[in-house]
């Protein structure tokens, strides 16, 4: 059984058993509002508060959290966590086991392979009450490899490729490559 008691989803969608679509972390949280042509497979999550346009397709315990949101023809694979509070643009692939933290923003026509960590917290449960957590952002036409790591706030400007198993450390300009432990940039 699916349960869509908080959300509006679009029509033409497919929803399997056991996918939850409006789930209320606050008893006055808003509905989830999913656009046309959704699939959402057994096991997936969404919060309350959350914002999807068509074509929307998650794969199988995904977990997107409150105020995300989401743009056309958007993918976000097998057990991909999207901590809330974060933006993604259109024509966006997220592989499986993926992890975007809150604050991050996501351009359109973005490959995120699998397993990539995007961070936010420089100083996990350090300092908290002295800065506030900042996700990273991703750039139109940005790839990002399987495993590659993000560290908090940098930017990986456009069209840029960041290569499998990489940290990022710091800004990346537009049109370069990043391969490396630390990550090293180069022009494309």
């Amino acid at each position: 059984m699916s349960e869509a008691v908080n959300a509006s989803i679009g029509a033409d969608s497919v929803i399997d058993a056991l996918v939850e679509v409006g789930y209320r972390y606050q008893s006055d949280c808003g509905p989830a509002i999913i656009g046309p042509r959704a699939r959402l497979r057994r096991g997936a999550i969404i919060y309350g508060d959350v914002r999807a346009g068509a074509d929307l397709s998650v794969g199988h315990f995904a977990l997107v959290r409150e105020h995300t949101r989401i743009g056309d023809q958007v993918t976000i694979g097998t057990q991909v966590v999207i901590e809330g509070h974060v933006v993604i643009g259109s024509l966006v692939k997220i592989e499986s086991q993926a992890f975007l933290p809150t604050h991050a923003i996501i351009g359109s026509r973005v490959f995120i392979g699998p397993g990539a960590a995007l961070t936010n917290d420089r100083y996990p449960l350090r300092r908290r009450a002295e800065y506030d957590p900042v996700g990273p952002v991703l750039e139109d036409d940005v790839s990002l490899g399987a495993r590659c790591v993000l560290l908090p706030g940098v930017r990986i400007g456009q069209g840029s490729m960041v290569a499998a198993g990489a940290v990022v450390t710091k800004d990346v300009p537009p049109w370069h490559l990043v391969a490396g432990v630390p990550g090293r940039a180069s022009p494309l």
